[in-house]
């Protein structure tokens, strides 16, 4: 009877271990844009619990803004819409304007493709409408895109005076991340790529010196106090000031990575990207672009795209 004891003990222990594991295993990742794969196949008509959260997202990126409405005098649009759960005529066009930017079929309604590259991890920068330079953002009911040649920047083209192309740059950060112990040389090789198509050289400097631009890794960081700040994992991963804004902030509940496995953003690409936004460039309609919005966990995508350069040089002329 001892004996018989010894082996059915171990077996179940085995077995208990093998019940709690789920449990054991950390939570699945939730995603902060995940709300919008329950709104799939919605159209204009429709009242739906968390429309108003989709409101909110198309707001942040600059689709959407009730208060432009009530500041044309129609307040009953902004009083009864802009937090509630209707797909108005608002949405309707706000999400048209989404679909033609990144190329999607246009139907005004959250199709199945739509909603997909929504729920994608981006930039936390908007893509239209709201210049954030540290000094001021432009209201909404303003047009807010310039056109030089066939590109488009925000309103007023922000960016560095003629006699200000040494930019220096030092680390301040709120929190330590695994997997930055290269951060150094990997933000010098991502400024090195918009130095060798610029006028733009940078330098580092230590952390006490006076410095144009700031780098760091945040957590919930808003850039300025109209700034909404990160999300956590997934959603927005980094965001920039643009010029002379300075800043530049890594997401640090993120998984960043030199050398990113599946799971793991790249620091050089984002680093690249976020580089742009601080010298003036807008986001890219062009996936193959450094500046397109939307980035994946486990790629790297280091090198300007030809759309990079041309807008640089739009923006600053040629090298």
């Amino acid at each position: 009877m001892a004996a018989s004891s010894k082996k059915v003990f171990p077996l179940l222990g085995f077995l208990l271990f093998a019940l709690l594991l789920p449990s054991i295993q950390s939570n699945p990742v939730k995603n902060p844009f995940g709300f919008i794969k329950n709104l799939e196949g919605c159209h204009k008509g429709q009242t739906v619990k968390g429309l108003q959260d989709l409101k909110h997202y198309l707001e942040k990126f600059g689709y959407l803004n009730y208060k432009q409405e009530a500041n044309k005098g129609n307040k009953r649009v902004m009083k009864n819409h802009a937090n509630d759960d209707e797909f108005d005529d608002l949405l309707e066009s706000a999400i048209k304007t989404y679909q033609r930017r990144y190329h999607l079929k246009v139907t005004g309604g959250l199709d199945a493709d739509t909603a997909n590259q929504m729920m994608k991890p981006r930039c936390g920068v908007a893509d239209i409408n709201v210049v954030n330079n540290g000094t001021n953002r432009h209201n909404h009911h303003r047009r807010s895109i310039h056109t030089v040649g066939r590109f488009q920047f925000f309103r007023g083209s922000p960016k560095w005076p003629a006699d200000q192309t040494h930019l220096r740059y030092r680390f301040l950060t709120d929190v330590q991340v695994p997997g930055t112990e290269n951060l150094r040389s990997i933000i010098s090789r991502a400024f090195q790529r918009w130095t060798q198509v610029s006028h733009f050289t940078f330098e580092e400097v230590a952390e006490s010196s006076v410095s144009e631009i700031e780098i760091g890794f945040h957590r919930r960081q808003a850039l300025d106090r109209n700034d909404e700040g990160f999300d956590g994992p997934l959603g927005t991963f980094a965001h920039a000031m643009l010029p002379p804004g300075g800043r530049f902030h890594y997401d640090a509940d993120e998984t960043w990575s030199g050398n990113p496995g599946p799971s793991e953003l790249d620091l050089e690409s984002v680093a690249v990207h976020e580089i742009g936004h601080l010298l003036g460039l807008r986001h890219s309609e062009d996936p193959q672009a450094i500046m397109f919005a939307y980035f994946d966990y486990g790629i790297t995508k280091r090198d300007l795209h030809r759309d990079d350069i041309q807008r640089i040089r739009a923006l600053y002329g040629s090298a």
